[in-house]
């Protein structure tokens, strides 16, 4: 549910209350942690958004194929082109390396500091298969390689009190109901014989009766089939949360079905490493041929990656001319490209190009969900309430955060090691997205940290601070888009992929959400869309 401004103000406040004593009575007793806080993107970010940068370039550079941005959907087609025999592109990375696959490290530890996991793909996400296969995790047999499959224990929740395993509260009528839909909508096919829910969503049925789901919300739909139990509902907003950034009185119907029944399979697992997705980041990057580069590339010197941002895109009938902004130097330089792979969000698209509504631009944006990130390196472990064991994800009842998870889970080792890394998320749906990220811009770094340990503090009371070393926050304002009603058949997205000219878009906001599948799926297809026109 959208709260007030006044109710999330009220909210914040109280949150404070209960954790700031601890984190400040601590700092006190003991050496107090170092904090990094990074905003990601926000200072480049708002000066193209208010025009604050010359577009101006000292020199002109060519080159064949440019890619913006370095995200799951950029990286995916550097692997798809050069796999595919076509390496004389650069990759611009954007304001962060990897996006939102991007790592956190603290001299030899290795956390996520955005996505953490991949479910195991279903047979649609044919492009994803291909990758694990190239990369040794999906093998041979069909099996996938054990040291990439989460280790055990894998999850559990705090509820009343205590640590229990499944992240269900409660089983009860109403959701042994709702899992014997979910194993029929597993294998449902519209009527146009495609699976009704398939990811990449693309791939799903065009059944109109089918795709009226995404007229409502979540909640609508659980009001209209009489789902009342208050745990399962707990349990089906955590999940909407914690894939889409939002709660169920705010996404589509069809996503929050599509969450469970997409995949198709049965395989209760997920893929995992210690750094979350960045794993995967890299290994693209490696068999993509990608060398980093300190300044600009040379003529055709290959698959080479340039830690600039683009900050104007213009299309011309014989090229597109990018402006792009070196990242620590701040020297600007125009490439002229033959072809652009523009990779980046849609919202930051739409203030790069010269002509934004001949592409579609006219359109309302989706709606982005703010999250906050948080990394605290610790001196070994916490005691544990009834001694019960570490998960690698661990989730706390009715808390308006996430969770955690716990890097040095997948270590393979006889004793604990000395540190290690909880990562906590949050999904920062307290209020409307675009008041969130006016508060997130206003916020201590005090006030972030209390809203990154809630559910640590929870599960381990205010011992906690006692171990942490570091902390690093992570603030992506505009961390994923929001698969709210409509999100289907959006105008934009409609009209962007459906677009062919010198730019071909590709991101997981064609999808209307942000997972993995989603993106590598619109790189991969815009590497086709180049290699077709080549």
């Amino acid at each position: 549910m959208s709260l007030s401004r006044r109710r999330f103000l009220s909210y914040t406040a109280a949150l404070a209350a209960a954790g700031g004593a601890s984190w400040w009575a601590q700092r006190r007793l003991n050496t107090p942690p170092t904090v990094n806080v990074r905003r990601i993107g926000m200072d480049l970010g708002h000066r193209l958004r208010d025009r604050n940068l010359p577009l101006t370039a000292r020199q002109t550079v060519d080159c064949p194929l440019l890619i913006l941005g370095s995200g799951a959907a950029a990286l995916t087609a550097a692997w798809y082109l050069a796999k595919h025999g076509r390496r004389d592109f650069w990759l611009a990375e954007g304001v962060e390396a990897d996006g939102n696959n991007a790592a956190f490290r603290f001299q030899n530890l290795l956390a996520p500091s955005g996505a953490h996991y991949l479910a195991p793909p279903s047979a649609e996400s044919g492009d994803v298969r291909d990758m694990l296969r190239d990369f040794g995790i999906l093998q041979a047999d069909g099996r996938y390689r054990e040291t990439d499959l989460v280790h055990a224990p894998e999850e559990r929740l705090l509820y009343r009190g205590q640590w229990q395993e499944s992240l269900l509260p409660v089983e009860d009528a109403d959701s042994r109901r709702f899992a014997a839909l979910i194993e029929q909508l597993k294998t449902l096919r519209g009527q146009d014989g495609r699976k009704v829910f398939a990811i990449p969503v693309a791939l799903s049925s065009a059944d109109a009766s089918w795709r009226a789901l995404d007229q409502i919300t979540f909640a609508q739909w659980l009001d209209r089939e009489r789902y009342a139990s208050p745990t399962l509902r707990w349990y089906l907003d955590y999940c909407c949360r914690d894939d889409y950034g939002q709660g169920l009185d705010t996404v589509s119907a069809f996503a929050g079905l599509h969450y469970f029944a997409a995949r198709g399979h049965d395989l209760d697992t997920v893929l995992t490493w210690p750094e979350g997705l960045a794993h995967l980041s890299q290994q693209l990057r490696r068999h993509s041929g990608l060398r980093a580069v300190t300044g600009w590339p040379a003529g055709t010197a290959g698959p080479s990656a340039v830690d600039a941002s683009a900050i104007h895109i213009r299309e011309q009938d014989d090229h597109v001319r990018v402006l792009l902004r070196h990242n620590r130097s701040g020297d600007t330089v125009a490439v002229r490209a033959q072809q652009v792979i523009c990779a980046m969000p849609l919202f930051v698209a739409a203030r790069l190009l010269e002509q934004a509504a001949a592409y579609g631009f006219q359109h309302p944006l989706p709606e982005s969900a703010p999250w906050l990130v948080g990394n605290f390196v610790l001196r070994g472990f916490p005691a544990e309430i009834g001694d019960h064991e570490l998960a690698w994800d661990n989730v706390v009842h009715a808390s308006p955060a996430l969770g955690y998870v716990v890097a040095s889970h997948q270590w393979i080792r006889v004793a604990k090691p000395e540190h290690t890394v909880f990562t906590t998320y949050a999904a920062l749906n307290h209020d409307a997205p675009r008041q969130v990220r006016h508060w997130l811009q206003q916020a201590s770094d005090q006030t972030l940290i209390e809203h990154a340990a809630q559910d640590l503090v929870s599960a381990y009371g205010r011992r906690f601070w006692r171990q942490v070393m570091h902390i690093d926050l992570a603030v992506r304002a505009h961390g994923m888009s929001i698969p709210t009603p409509g999100y289907l058949n959006r105008p934009l997205t409609d009209t962007l992929r459906r677009h062919r000219s010198r730019i071909c878009f590709a991101h997981s906001d064609l999808s209307g959400y942000s997972v993995f599948e989603e993106a590598v799926y619109w790189g991969a297809e815009a590497a086709r869309a180049v290699l077709a026109g080549s």
